[in-house]
């Protein structure tokens, strides 16, 4: 009966977390634009990045 006890105390800690975890991403903006990502797959960018170390890339 005792390891009832624990596996309550645990499972309502682990919801707790996790309950946590979501207001957390919430509050940080993480579901604030969720059609951004689906239609900027869609376009393609013209301008090539440019190089990370400075210097000019051979072709």
């Amino acid at each position: 009966m005792d390891e009832l006890l624990y596996l309550i105390a645990i499972a309502l800690s682990l919801g707790g977390l996790g309950l946590a975890a979501f207001l957390w991403a919430l509050k940080s903006g993480q579901f604030d634009d969720l059609d951004g990502a689906a239609h900027r797959i869609l376009f393609d960018d013209d301008k090539p990045l440019p190089p990370q170390n400075g210097k000019p890339e051979r072709q």
